[in-house]
């Protein structure tokens, strides 16, 4: 503001004072209000009613002074002074003055803004926190604008700035995205607008569409599979990833062609792999599906008690119904002379069903006699003839083995007795291992060896003189002892006080024969049942697993991956010390503490410092930034954490916050948000600083050293100068051209003088002269005479 400006309102001010009295002032301005872009010219007409008045002034950039006018007009051809404040007042005849401001709002918006983001070309990955920058260039004033963020057209998020600088600034602003998978291909934008009142425009431009790309998986979804004989693998295991992946199916470790059809030796252990992003695998079963086959001979010769007959195979096992008599009858768990007969039977499973018939004939235990489906009791049959019972001796040829993985492996069962013993196994069936009695011995196969063919294999023989039985174990060499249990979900991640959730444990084979008990341990309680249910208020450390007890594997385990986790109940920021007095070069430490938070072990604490939009840099003192005390139990429990910096002085006005977020992969996009803490500002006391570039070193005079002293209440600043007396030779050289020219001025001048007097001021004396006479001769009359002189000096 002009000292003019200055004067007249002190004056105008006095006034008042000393009247004591609000006098209405009779200016009035049109318009009473301009909003101009910068560089634009700008015009308002100042006047008054009033008809006693001296005159009307301008007091501004462009003012007029006072003019004895009703009526004056401010212009200016293009207004590039910020936070002007043009000043009509109006002077009335009795001395009194009064004034009206004119409000001007300058402003300045550009053409073009841009959007960036932190990651490289627009590529960013699922999960991972990604910061988007909108950059608006010159642009004034900063409190009239508003940032709006768009994701596909759709409003988003908006930034407000709350700046009281009237100058141009160019401002940055910010938002923080979570991409998903389906956030691929999404266009952002930024917009600014600025709204500058009822008198002014709605300014508002847009930036270039930023389209971004979000890499996700290989996901492979699919689990065991069931396929029918003759079908193929094609379009059967769903693996979605960006970039595309590369999938490959792997049995044995080989590399399998998805188009060729299965057969039902096919069944097993595959390996989906996918390429994309990262690797990643999943490994299933595979079982191949096929209808009923009939496995026994039309007539069947078995010793009384011999247990129930199984007359066809397929996958799933199929289920028999066998007839006598055109009646359904049900074979007891043991035979005995009188189910001799003749018998259809009829088999089936989900894929096809077959009826064929078989005749069964059981021997009596008199050994010499055999029921036949014709006889009505027992008799001797003179085309048989049996020897004693005789019970079976100590199995042979069976011992534990090792197999390689995806080798074969055979294992043969043979015993002696009378009659021929029976033979039976027990271990964890499966649709690779296949049985075969051929005479007298028992044989065992394991095709394509896995890990769940690893565990113990009991061949029992029997006849009707007793039973003896064998165990060994197989060993798959490569290969891990797998537990047979599928925990649905295998992953629970549950908010305290959340809904209730539900898991299921249960066996992968289908084959209900291989398990013996299925049951979970929690809380270290058992749990006699295959589902669990945990209590989100309570169960913070509950240790869930799934048992199992399976014929030939014996008892295992699987655990379930669970977290309860609760939610900070506050996030508070402090300094150990004084931050409002704190100096350069202080150690600062700050502390923050996260209240009631469960699991203490996957908080995770960051250190945030601004200066109005922008980021300062901590320098932070411990090794990993920050030291938390994080309890084991996973109950909620208080986290304090601290950090050490080393104060500068650009950190004078800093506000510093604390981030505190639950790190839980497993919870996937269901992530708690992060939760920040109030600001804590910190100011910064360093001592002056003396710019050297501005003291001379060398002056014309006062040589010697002079110490320059600055002093605040964080300390002082001593700067010694020395100074050098300065020779200034142009001065006397000057002087000494002008005395030279001097002296050379007076001895022209003396020379001139004597050479004027010898030759233009001498003296003659005439002596006797005698005049000739005239000869008549006109032209020699007068002057032609001579006179006769004497030079006297």
């Amino acid at each position: 503001m002009s000292k003019r400006i200055l004067i007249v309102q002190l004056f105008a001010g006095l006034i008042l004072i000393v009247t004591g009295e609000t006098i209405p002032c009779p200016i009035e301005l049109s318009p009473s209000s301009v909003v101009v872009k910068y560089g634009d010219p700008v015009s308002v007409n100042c006047s008054s009613s009033q008809s006693d008045i001296e005159g009307i002034g301008w007091e501004s950039v462009g003012g007029t002074g006072l003019r004895k006018v009703t009526h004056l007009t401010w212009t200016i051809e293009s207004l590039t002074e910020w936070g002007i404040k043009p000043m009509c007042y109006l002077t009335l005849l009795n001395g009194e003055t009064c004034i009206a401001d004119l409000d001007v709002i300058l402003y300045s918006f550009p053409e073009n803004i841009s959007i960036s983001s932190s990651s490289l070309n627009g590529v960013m990955t699922e999960g991972e926190t990604h910061t988007f920058t909108c950059d608006i260039p010159n642009v004034a004033p900063g409190q009239n604008l508003t940032v709006r963020w768009y994701k596909d057209d759709e409003f988003i998020f908006e930034n407000i700035l709350n700046s009281p600088i009237l100058e141009p600034t160019n401002e940055t602003f910010f938002y923080p995205f979570l991409p998903g998978r389906q956030d691929n291909r999404a266009i952002f934008r930024c917009e600014a607008f600025m709204d500058l009142g009822p008198n002014g425009p709605q300014l508002n431009v847009s930036s270039q569409d930023y389209s971004i790309e979000v890499l996700f998986g290989p996901d492979i979804r699919c689990s065991d599979l069931t396929v029918q004989e003759g079908e193929t693998l094609e379009g059967k295991c769903d693996v979605t990833g960006n970039p595309r992946p590369k999938v490959e199916w792997l049995k044995n470790g080989l590399p399998i062609s998805l188009s060729i059809p299965l057969r039902r030796t096919d069944t097993g252990i595959y390996t989906v792999q996918a390429e994309g992003r990262v690797k990643a695998n999943k490994t299933l079963q595979v079982s191949v599906f096929y209808g009923p086959e009939k496995t026994c001979l039309s007539t069947l010769t078995v010793a009384e008690n011999t247990p129930r007959l199984a007359c066809t195979e397929g996958f799933p096992q199929p289920s028999e119904i066998w007839y006598k008599d055109e009646e359904e009858v049900e074979l007891p768990e043991y035979l005995t002379r009188r189910d001799a007969g003749q018998y259809v039977i009829r088999s089936f499973n989900r894929v096809s069903s077959i009826n064929f018939t078989v005749n069964v004939i059981v021997l009596c235990k008199s050994s010499t006699r055999r029921f036949l489906r014709s006889c009505v009791s027992c008799y001797c049959d003179p085309r048989s003839f049996l020897l004693p019972s005789d019970p079976p001796t100590d199995i042979v040829e069976l011992e534990s083995a090792d197999v390689q993985l995806g080798a074969t492996l055979d294992l043969k069962c043979s015993s002696m007795g009378a009659p021929r013993p029976d033979y039976s196994w027990t271990y964890y069936r499966m649709a690779n291992v296949m049985e075969k009695t051929e005479d007298g011995v028992s044989r065992l196969t394991i095709h394509n060896a896995t890990g769940l063919n690893m565990g113990s294999y009991t061949c029992h023989a029997w006849n009707e003189g007793g039973n003896v039985s064998k165990t060994v174990r197989v060993t798959v060499k490569s290969a891990k002892q797998e537990c047979p249990i599928q925990i649905t979900p295998d992953v629970m991640v549950l908010q305290y006080q959340s809904w209730k959730q539900q898991t299921t444990c249960e066996p992968t084979s289908t084959e209900s024969s291989n398990v013996k008990e299925i049951y979970w341990k929690a809380n270290q309680s058992s749990i006699n049942s295959t589902k669990w249910t945990p209590d989100t208020k309570e169960d913070w450390d509950p240790k869930p697993v799934c048992h199992g007890v399976f014929n030939g594997i014996g008892e295992c385990q699987k655990p379930l991956h669970y977290t309860l986790y609760k939610t900070p109940d506050a996030v508070t920021i402090n300094s150990l010390g004084d931050a409002s007095s704190a100096y350069e070069g202080m150690e600062l430490q700050l502390q923050c503490e996260v209240v009631d938070v469960a699991p203490a072990q996957s908080i995770t604490v960051r250190w945030m410092a601004s200066k109005g939009n922008r980021t300062i840099e901590l320098d932070l003192m411990e090794e990993n930034g920050t030291s938390c005390n994080k309890s084991e139990m996973r109950h909620p429990v208080n986290v304090l954490c601290t950090t050490k910096i080393t104060l500068k002085r650009t950190h004078d006005g800093v506000n510093i916050r604390c981030e505190a977020q639950l790190n839980l992969p497993q919870a996937g996009r269901h992530s708690p948000p992060s939760m920040f803490s109030d600001s804590l500002n910190v100011s910064v006391c360093y001592k002056p600083e003396i710019n050297t570039t501005k003291l001379a070193g060398t002056v014309p005079l006062f040589t010697g050293y002079y110490n320059c002293t600055v002093r605040n209440p964080c300390g002082s600043t001593t700067h010694m100068v020395k100074v050098i007396f300065k020779e200034d030779y142009l001065p006397l050289i000057a002087g000494f051209v002008a005395l030279t020219v001097i002296i050379i001025s007076i001895i022209f001048i003396f020379i001139y003088s004597i050479y004027y007097k010898n030759t233009k001021m001498r003296r003659y004396s005439l002596k006797n002269p005698k005049l000739s006479t005239h000869n008549g001769n006109v032209a020699h009359n007068g002057w032609d005479t001579q006179f006769p002189m004497t030079k006297l000096s």
